[in-house]
């Protein structure tokens, strides 16, 4: 290895817990479970058993977030076969959206960030599955420059105004006109939602019907004429894709981009009196289009979701400027809109309730706040004031609910894992994997079920069958919050790999628990459940190496009653004999622990955090 790596031997037997064998046993269950899933819905070259044409600009990200989770189970410690039907499968999916036109040179030809996003999860996953493969480097840095004014066929950014031209971008560039066949297959979902304007001639404002041919020439008209030209706040989640190619390169270009273009978005929220406009026209004037409004933009504060699809793109962005820099700052764009909306806030039957969208009327729509968010800044920080801004959310014993998960992804449980780190929610570990293992059951079941006609199928139809669910896995191992689902990158205070197989994820047979997460560190235990063979896992700090381990204590007379083999790496023992407390100092990024058969630990680890270029090599590269 190219760096020295302290070392601790777990040496005596401890009786294996409970939530340990629940983690193998979630493990092994998706790993049965994944091929079964491929089998059923793929033809034998990989694509969708589905059908031979699909029109319009929707519909890729669907299929890629069908295996979204598949390079990040095998990431936790998955099974190689998981990890090759992965790849497999965003190949197959490429080429199959690229026959029905909709993707070209294996990027989507042109859709919002919000789908971008989508698409793009398992692609990320790949740099922490193996970042030596060289075709997926490669097409990271080419996906990059069509973001970056280095593709001359994808003009999407400015690099004067330090924006992207369009809320739809891609590999065939900015979508300044959109054509009725472009939203297709988009308009009967969309006539369910509030028209886009308010003063669409003959149309409603409360729900615009898509599916009248008169009504949707007037929306679309109206939309190309004021939605498609200029930057959204949507389209910081680009941001991921950028911070991508620096983990694979380190190159400060891709650093630089970042940086840019969201202190470029920080300064329009300056000027519009702190609130983030959601249009800025291509001459960077905010509502350029919009008759000034700063209100109206596509994916923006009136249409069609509101704020919701406001915060998660700036905390995406921020969360990665911070990720490449260490500085909190960036974290304000998030926080200042966060604050504004819980201003204008109320508490009502016990849950703060906000408006989620702004127009010509001003603030409107109450919905409960979803704490998400905020949850997330607060672990990027561990701030003061981020602490302090989930204190406002009423009646906290109510987070300890754990719901089912229902329809595509599982990332649905923030909350109630906030509350377990927190020391409130003990029981969180058993009841998570109870329901995430119910879920794997259920989706199971429904495909054994799946009698219907593939080509009468929606396009959802898989995502909502996957039976990998890696939230409790990434929670309790990592100890970090589900990645933010719309093109998030994945921030976590661990990360683990096999030493002898020399390969990412936990080894055969060994559990691990995060149990607490604080700005000084983190409490992590770790058993082999084998009771013949021993394990070595090496632990890293961060999921791509940015934080820095200080020291490591655990307690000799632990309620495991384990005893740690002296590896001669500055281990010193405390001078209280009762507490009979081993340090070990670390300072570096990693330690390895030697888990002898049935042998467990419980750790204290310190941490010094974002203090290390991030990247995606492993610890032997």
């Amino acid at each position: 290895m190219s760096q020295e790596i302290k070392m601790i031997r777990a040496e005596s037997f401890t009786p294996p817990p409970q939530w340990a064998l629940m983690e193998r046993f979630l493990i092994d269950a998706m790993n049965d479970a994944a091929p079964r899933f491929v089998e059923r819905y793929t033809r034998p070259d990989g694509t969708l058993a589905w059908r031979d044409e699909w029109p319009g600009m929707d519909g890729s990200d669907d299929a890629y977030e069908s295996f979204f989770n598949f390079p990040l189970l095998f990431a936790l410690g998955g099974s190689e076969q998981v990890h090759r039907l992965a790849r497999r499968e965003w190949d197959a999916i490429t080429r199959q959206f690229a026959s029905y036109g909709q993707v070209y040179h294996e990027f989507d030809a042109y859709y919002d960030w919000m789908h971008h996003g989508e698409s793009s999860i398992s692609f990320y996953f790949f740099g922490l599955a193996d970042p030596t493969i060289h075709k997926d480097v490669a097409r990271t840095l080419r996906f990059a420059g069509m973001y970056m004014d280095e593709d001359p066929e994808a003009k999407n950014y400015d690099p004067q105004r330090k924006l992207i031209r369009s809320p739809i971008t891609g590999s065939k560039g900015p979508r300044f006109q959109n054509s009725a066949e472009d939203w297709v297959t988009h308009r009967p979902i969309l006539a369910d939602y509030p028209a886009p304007f308010e003063d669409i001639p003959g149309v409603s404002t409360k729900i615009a019907d898509w599916n009248d041919d008169a009504a949707f020439a007037e929306i679309l008209k109206l939309m190309n004429e004021r939605m498609m030209r200029g930057d959204v706040p949507l389209n910081l989640t680009a941001t991921s894709l950028i911070t991508h190619a620096y983990l694979y390169t380190g190159e400060e270009k891709y650093k630089r981009w970042v940086l840019d273009y969201v202190e470029a978005w920080m300064e329009r929220t300056r000027a519009n009196d702190e609130i983030i406009p959601d249009n800025v026209g291509l001459s960077g004037k905010i509502g350029e289009c919009m008759d000034g409004k700063w209100w109206g933009g596509y994916y923006g504060w009136r249409w069609p979701h509101g704020f919701g699809h406001i915060i998660e793109p700036l905390t995406i962005a921020a969360s990665n400027a911070m990720l490449l820099t260490g500085d909190a700052g960036y974290l304000d764009l998030p926080r200042s809109q966060l604050d504004r909306i819980m201003d204008l806030s109320e508490v009502k039957d016990g849950q703060l309730v906000a408006p989620n969208f702004h127009g010509d009327r001003g603030w409107y729509g109450e919905r409960p706040l979803n704490p998400m968010c905020a949850l997330h800044l607060w672990y990027m920080s561990m701030a003061k004031e981020d602490t302090e801004r989930l204190t406002r959310f009423p009646d906290q014993e109510g987070w300890n609910a754990v719901a089912d998960v229902r329809g595509k992804g599982d990332y649905s449980h923030a909350a109630p894992w906030f509350r377990y780190i927190r020391g409130k929610h003990p029981d969180y570990p058993g009841k998570i994997m109870g329901v995430q293992y119910a879920e794997i059951c259920r989706r199971l079941e429904r495909m054994r079920n799946d009698h219907g006609d593939p080509s009468e199928w929606d396009v959802h139809h898989w995502q909502e069958i996957n039976p990998v669910v890696t939230e409790a896995l990434v929670q309790l191992t990592l100890g970090a919050p589900q990645f933010l689902y719309h093109g998030g990158l994945l921030h976590t205070r661990l990360r683990y790999f096999d030493a002898e197989q020399r390969r990412p994820g936990l080894p055969r047979d060994v559990g691990a628990l995060v149990n607490r997460v604080d700005a000084e560190g983190v409490a992590l235990e770790l058993v082999n459940l084998n009771p013949r063979e021993p394990r070595e896992v090496i632990v890293q700090a961060g999921a791509f190496g940015e934080h820095a381990f200080t020291e490591i204590r655990w307690n000799a007379s632990s309620d495991c009653g384990l005893r740690i083999a002296d590896c001669g790496l500055n281990i010193r023992n405390s001078e209280s004999e009762t507490q009979k407390e081993n340090v070990l100092v670390v300072d570096g990024t990693h330690f390895q622990i030697q888990l002898r058969p049935g042998a467990g630990i419980k750790l204290n680890v310190g941490m010094k955090r974002f203090v290390h270029r991030p990247g995606y090599a492993f610890p032997w590269h």
